[in-house]
């Protein structure tokens, strides 16, 4: 038996399978893709906005506060332990000077002569 192969003109030979290449199904430029951030970004954008002026407004507390200090002024060659020895005899020195500093807003323990100083509430009734 004898075989007979019939070839079309421009075919080579080689056998080659052809795939349909996969393409996208949704193909976005630059200005699409911006687009689609901008849809995307809104409603954070608008979500953060209104939490933001939809909150009160920060309060120190939710009483007016009527308290009033004594206020002592202090003398050349003081410090802060003599003013607090004189003020609370009784109570630790210690607590008296954090007092003070505390509620005067101090950034060190050191005073000078004529510097006036509130004095804390438990330690102004004398």
């Amino acid at each position: 038996m004898s075989t007979v192969t019939l070839t079309a003109p421009g075919f080579s030979g080689a056998r080659t399978s052809v795939r349909p290449t996969a393409r996208p199904r949704l193909r976005l430029t630059r200005r699409g893709r911006v687009v689609f951030g901008a849809l995307l970004a809104a409603p954070i954008a608008v979500a953060l906005t209104l939490s933001a002026f939809s909150g009160s407004p920060a309060q120190a507390g939710s009483t007016v506060s009527t308290a009033s200090f004594e206020y002592i002024s202090v003398a050349s060659g003081e410090s802060l332990w003599d003013l607090a020895a004189w003020i609370a005899p009784e109570a630790d020195p210690r607590d008296v000077v954090a007092g003070i500093v505390e509620l005067n807003q101090l950034a060190t323990t050191e005073v000078h002569p004529g510097q006036r100083l509130a004095i804390p509430a438990e330690y102004s009734a004398r």
